[in-house]
C-alpha cells in the first residue's frame, strides 16, 4: 500500500500552545465559530463546545484573552448583522459567566486586565482579511504576547487571522484542537491498523477526485455512494436521470482500475426528487430514463456492513444517499449504525456527516469527530495546510 504524503514529525515541528508561557500574557486565539445561526439562535454548538477546553486553558493562566473567528460569506468591509458573532458571545458569557466577557467590533483601543475574554467581530468584515493582506496581519499581531492558531477547520485557508497573524506575531503556537485532529488523521491515514475502509459520500466527484486517488493507494477498501458512486455507474450502465458528472467518467474509470472501490450492486431509485417519491430497488441494469438514483439498496448494505465488521480503521466522508429524505435515508442510517456498532478505530468529518451522527445520536460511538470540512478533504488528500505549514516555519525561526 502506498502511504499519503504527511510529514511523520509534523507535531514535532510546530510549538505547541501546552509548551508556551502564557501566565499574564495577552493571548489571541482563532477558533473556527462558523456555526449555523438563524434568527440569532445558535443551531449547532459543536464546534464552539471543540474550543472551549482551549480558552479554559489560557484563562486559567491568568491571560488575557482574544477570540477571532469568521462566520459565513459576508463582503469585506460591509457589516451585516446575519453574520456577527454577536449571538456567540452571549451564548460564551453563559459559559465564562465568571470572567469579564467583552465584544468589540474594533481592532483599536482593546484594553483587557487579567482573564478577561473578549470576542472580535467576524474577521471577514474586516478589508484584506481573505487576501492575508500584511497591514491586517500586522494589526491582528499586536493585539498579542501570543497567537494560537486552534482552527483546523480554516487551516487550509492562507488569511490574515489564520496565516499572515502567525508571521508577525511574537510567538505562534497550535492550540490542542489543532494538535489533537494532526494526531487523530495522521494515525489513521500514515499508519493505520489494517484492514482499512475509507467511505466517500457525496453529490460530485469533481470536488473529491483527489481524494479518492489519494485514499484508493491508502485504503485496503474504498466504498464510495451518492452522486460519486453514480459517476462509477455511468461507466457501465444507463443510470436514467440520476444525478452524475458525465465529464469524470474517464477519471472515474482510471480510478475503478485500482481494484478496490465498491460501487452499489442495487439502489434505491425514485421518479422524482421529493420526500414523497417512493423507493422502488433496483439493479444498475434496470433503471429506466425517467428514474433516478437517491439510496443504495439492501444487498448494497449487506456488502459494506460485511466491509465494516472486519474493518481495523474506518474513516467515514459524505452520506451514501439524500438522507433528508426518510425514504432515501436507510443506506446512510445502516452504514452509520455498523460504524457505530463497530470496534474499529474511526474517524468521521465532514457537515453532512456530521448531521447524521447528530440525528442517530451516535456521537460517542465515533472514535474521533473532525472539525474540518474543507480542511479534513485537504489533510487526507495529502496537502500541506498553508497553516500548519505557517507554524513549522516559525517554529525553525525560533
Amino acid at each position: 500500500m502506498n502511504k499519503i504524503n504527511i510529514t511523520q514529525n509534523t507535531l514535532n515541528s510546530i510549538k505547541h500552545m501546552t509548551e508556551v508561557d502564557l501566565h499574564n500574557k495577552t493571548v489571541l486565539i482563532r477558533v473556527d465559530f462558523n456555526v449555523p445561526i438563524q434568527d440569532n439562535k445558535i443551531l449547532s454548538d459543536d464546534r464552539i463546545k471543540a474550543s472551549i477546553p482551549t480558552i479554559k486553558l489560557a484563562l486559567k493562566k491568568n491571560a488575557r484573552v482574544i477570540i477571532m473567528s469568521h462566520l459565513g460569506r459576508p463582503k469585506e468591509g460591509i457589516y451585516e448583522e446575519k453574520f456577527s458573532l454577536f449571538p456567540i458571545f452571549q451564548y460564551l458569557k453563559k459559559i465564562f459567566y465568571k470572567n469579564n466577557v467583552i465584544f468589540s467590533k474594533k481592532l483599536e483601543n482593546i484594553n483587557m486586565q487579567k482573564n478577561d475574554l473578549l470576542i472580535l467581530e467576524n474577521v471577514r468584515f474586516n478589508i484584506g482579511e481573505k487576501k492575508n493582506d500584511i497591514n491586517l496581519s500586522q494589526k491582528y499581531a499586536s493585539l498579542c504576547d501570543i497567537f494560537v492558531m486552534d482552527a483546523f477547520g480554516s487551516a487550509h485557508r492562507k488569511e490574515a487571522s489564520t496565516f499572515g497573524v502567525g508571521i508577525y506575531a511574537k510567538i505562534a503556537c497550535a492550540g490542542p484542537l489543532l494538535i489533537s485532529e494532526i494526531y487523530y488523521l495522521t494515525k489513521a491515514l500514515k499508519n493505520p491498523k489494517r484492514p482499512m475502509t475509507a467511505i466517500i459520500g457525496g453529490a460530485k466527484i469533481s470536488t473529491k477526485f483527489k481524494l479518492l486517488t489519494s485514499l484508493s493507494k491508502i485504503a485496503n477498501t474504498v466504498i464510495v455512494g451518492g452522486g460519486i458512486a453514480n459517476t462509477f455507474l455511468a461507466i457501465k450502465y444507463n443510470i436514467g436521470k440520476s444525478l452524475h458528472e458525465p465529464k469524470y467518467i474517464n477519471l472515474a474509470k482510471k480510478i475503478k482500475k485500482q481494484n478496490n472501490i465498491i460501487i452499489p450492486v442495487d439502489s434505491r431509485v425514485g421518479t422524482s426528487f421529493s420526500k414523497l417519491s417512493q423507493a422502488v430497488i433496483k439493479k444498475p441494469c434496470d433503471i429506466n430514463q425517467n428514474e433516478e438514483i437517491m439510496d443504495i439498496g439492501d444487498e448494497s448494505i449487506k456488502n459494506i456492513q460485511k466491509i465494516i465488521e472486519n474493518s481495523n480503521t474506518i474513516l467515514w466522508n459524505g452520506p451514501l444517499g439524500v438522507f433528508e429524505f426518510p425514504n432515501f435515508s436507510i443506506g446512510t442510517k445502516a452504514l452509520a449504525k455498523s460504524i457505530s456498532k463497530s470496534n474499529s478505530f474511526s474517524i468521521a468529518g465532514g457537515g453532512e456527516t456530521l448531521s447524521v451522527i447528530n440525528m442517530l445520536n451516535i456521537r460517542k460511538k465515533i472514535s474521533y469527530i473532525s472539525t474540518g470540512g474543507g480542511a479534513f478533504l485537504e489533510f487526507i488528500e495529502g496537502k500541506k495546510l498553508p497553516a500548519i505549514h505557517m507554524l513549522e516555519k516559525k517554529y525553525h525561526m525560533k
